[in-house]
């Protein structure tokens, strides 16, 4: 079957510009949640120091980001700045995390609301002003 602008099976998988396209569930094996950890949008990611060889098996996207968590980085702004789907990045976090070679803070969750009697305060303070 010949498709027009598809002459050869090649020309479906490269653009001249782009380079080759690597979809993202081959990134992370068919997988679409990570073995370990929740991420987060705000959670945040910082590699931790090397202390032995990474392991060969790191795909260029795992080393790009344990490169730019050298400072912390939240999820979100991980996923923007490799240009990678939110749940592809979830997956390679999860990996990199299973192998003890970064850390994640999460956000503070506050477990109740404000005191009625702290609203008050903050309200009669504000009045002050």
């Amino acid at each position: 079957m010949n498709v027009p602008g598809l002459d050869a099976p090649e020309d479906a998988w490269y653009d001249d510009d782009a380079g080759p396209v690597v979809r993202p569930y081959t990134m992370t094996r068919g997988r679409t949640q990570p073995i370990r950890g929740q991420f987060d949008l705000i959670s945040l990611v910082v590699a931790r120091p090397a202390t032995q060889p990474l392991p060969a098996q790191l795909s260029p996207e795992q080393l790009e980001i344990l490169k730019r968590c050298r400072r912390p980085l939240s999820v979100a702004e991980i996923a923007a700045e490799l240009d990678l789907p939110l749940g592809t990045v979830r997956v390679l976090l999860g990996d990199l995390l299973d192998a003890g070679l970064i850390e994640t803070h999460e956000p503070l969750v506050l477990a109740e609301s404000p005191s009625e009697e702290l609203l008050e305060a903050v309200l009669a303070g504000l009045r002050a002003l």
